[in-house]
């Protein structure tokens, strides 16, 4: 394997090296250009592909960086009013043009001389986009562009004090390791009743964006929101009835495993009730782990880290960090979560996330960083669409370097307890997200199946979910407000609407993945780096084999893969 992080910009040769996007007029000469083009041959074809795409990398960086700088700084206005000006202002000018663009590829007479391996999900995704597409929809889809952003504004504004200081949500999740039980459920209640604080305006802002979302559907002919939705995020190779089938192998393969972590928990803890804010306690006379303190702290043994697993990893993070491609820890103002935003022209993407100290922090930059080298992987692609991989396989990245990287944590603890420990959090972690993904991958469903709904049936039908899912160990009486009130927190449900599922599918994935580096490290890796330099040029049945892996999300599948896991977590015990 050799693979390159000295990632280079794309270099401009239809646009202007100079040229910077302001307004709608200095861009719309470029579209006409396209437009008038003649593409009657394979060449002319092949170069105007790549003309476009250049276009396409140019303008999706920089509305990239629109959203980065708004989402590090909610609390300034100039940067929401430029992001907001390009959803506004450009961005619905430009589909239009994308829509008649994709027509003019359709109706090439060269079409059928291109390579037919090579462009098959390219012409794929091109021939969805245009069954999808309706000039009535272009201002819904900009006024969601807008709407979806105010959750970070909304959320990122939330703070809490304790002991006399204001704390982000994030920071203030510190003391729910405490060992001081009484502190864990004061600062539990001030998170909750935080959230609650802002109930009612997550709650119109959440039903202004089922609204429009339904509009939207109902415009490009779909029954509702769910069918069309499933159609635009590409979901080709599964359908509603897997996720359902999902859902129920997750009660019947993962919720035992889950109840038996909680019992053990509740054992080593010797309380009576286990609480929500004991689920990340340690028992007397053991202090929370300590991984990191600082944000540069946590890159540099990151990066460490990676270069351990494989200097490819490691140099993807350095040269994030050479070019300042990163905002780790969490402060004031800065919009709640975490994420990796592919730079289409510049090819090192950035991270951004809310570090506080914590284990799970670990593995936020670690499944960041694994969604990075994807971007890193992929960026030698001739074309932009070829870039845009399956979410699914996205996720694949991301969750597999959290397993890989487990080998060389000591750089995170010299402590040989500690680092057992952090494994083991890792593992349960890996079992217990199932419920919560199936959870909100199952709301969703319900939500836009029902768009008119009051928010007293959402409440019921939400917390009819939960019980549904419900681990048996957890003692939640008393705290029934703060759990229907509970799916607020969660940020996908209101910014990327059923790109959740994806998080389950893929953590499958990643543990078939681990399975591969148990036996055979190099080839795993081999295998992963192979899997992702493809990007989006395969089907995801097709990215999968490549990545030694079979697509197979069956509840048979899950029991196969959820037995590996128990029996790895019996090894540490």
């Amino acid at each position: 394997m050799n693979y390159s992080a000295d990632i280079q910009k794309i270099k401009r040769t239809f646009i202007p090296e100079s040229y910077t996007l302001t307004d709608w007029e200095s861009l719309e000469p470029y579209f006409k250009l396209l437009m008038e083009r003649d593409i009657s041959t394979k060449e002319k074809l092949e170069q105007w592909l790549k003309d476009q795409s250049e276009l396409e990398a140019a303008i999706n960086e920089d509305s990239c960086w629109r959203q980065i700088k708004m989402t590090c700084d909610t609390q300034n206005k100039e940067l929401e009013e430029s992001f907001n000006y390009f959803c506004l202002q450009i961005q619905p000018n430009i589909q239009p043009y994308a829509d008649a663009l994709n027509k003019k590829l359709l109706a090439s007479p060269a079409l059928n001389e291109l390579d037919s391996e090579k462009y098959h999900t390219y012409l794929r995704n091109v021939k969805k986009s245009i069954e999808l597409f309706k000039e009535e929809n272009i201002p819904l889809q900009a006024e969601l562009s807008v709407l979806q952003q105010q959750y970070g504004q909304i959320t990122g504004a939330m703070t809490v004090e304790v002991d006399g200081k204001e704390y982000t949500l994030q920071q203030a999740a510190k003391f729910l390791e405490s060992k001081d039980r009484s502190k864990r459920e004061e600062v539990f209640h001030k998170i909750q009743q935080r959230r609650l604080q802002e109930k009612d305006k997550l709650n119109e802002l959440f039903d202004k964006l089922v609204a429009i979302r339904d509009t939207e559907s109902k415009n490009a002919g779909f029954d509702n929101y769910r069918s069309y939705r499933f159609k635009e995020l590409g979901r080709f190779d599964y359908t509603q009835e897997d996720c359902y089938a999902f859902h129920e192998a997750v009660k019947l393969h993962v919720l035992p495993l889950v109840s038996d972590i909680y019992k053990k928990k509740k054992a080593a803890l010797g309380v009576e009730e286990f609480k929500p804010w004991d689920i990340e306690a340690q028992p007397e006379g053991i202090e929370p782990l300590h991984p990191f303190k600082t944000g540069q702290e946590l890159l540099q043994k990151s990066i460490d880290c990676f270069n351990q697993l494989h200097p490819f990893f490691g140099a993807c993070l350095s040269k994030m960090r050479e070019l300042k491609h990163l905002d780790l820890e969490s402060r004031m103002g800065k919009a709640p979560g975490g994420y990796n935003c592919p730079l289409a022209e510049s090819g090192a993407p950035f991270i951004f996330m809310n570090a506080a100290g914590q284990m799970h922090d670990v593995t936020t930059m670690l499944h960041e960083g694994g969604h990075a080298v994807h971007s890193f992987l992929a960026h030698h692609l001739e074309l932009s669409g070829f870039k845009e991989y399956p979410m699914e396989i996205a996720e694949v990245a991301s969750m597999t370097m959290e397993l890989f990287t487990m080998d060389y944590w000591d750089v995170f603890f010299d402590n040989e307890e500690d680092l057992k420990r952090a494994k083991q959090h890792q593992l349960e972690r890996t079992i217990t997200i199932f419920p919560w993904i199936a959870i909100i991958d199952k709301f969703q469903h319900w939500i836009y199946q029902n768009p008119s709904h009051t928010h007293e049936e959402r409440t019921a039908n939400w917390q009819l979910i939960l019980k549904e899912f419900y681990d048996d160990v957890i003692d939640y009486t008393g705290l029934e407000t703060y759990r229907g009130n509970a799916w607020q927190r969660q940020l996908h449900l209101f910014e990327v609407p059923f790109y959740y599922i994806e998080y389950g599918i893929a953590q499958l994935g990643a543990i078939g993945m681990w399975m591969q580096y148990k036996k055979n490290k190099n080839g795993a890796i081999e295998n992963y780096c192979n899997a992702l330099s493809l990007g989006g040029t395969k089907t995801l049945p097709e990215l999968y084999k490549a990545a030694g892996l079979t697509f197979d999300f069956s509840p048979d599948k899950i029991k196969e893969l959820m037995d590996f896991v128990r029996a790895e977590m019996q090894a540490l015990a």
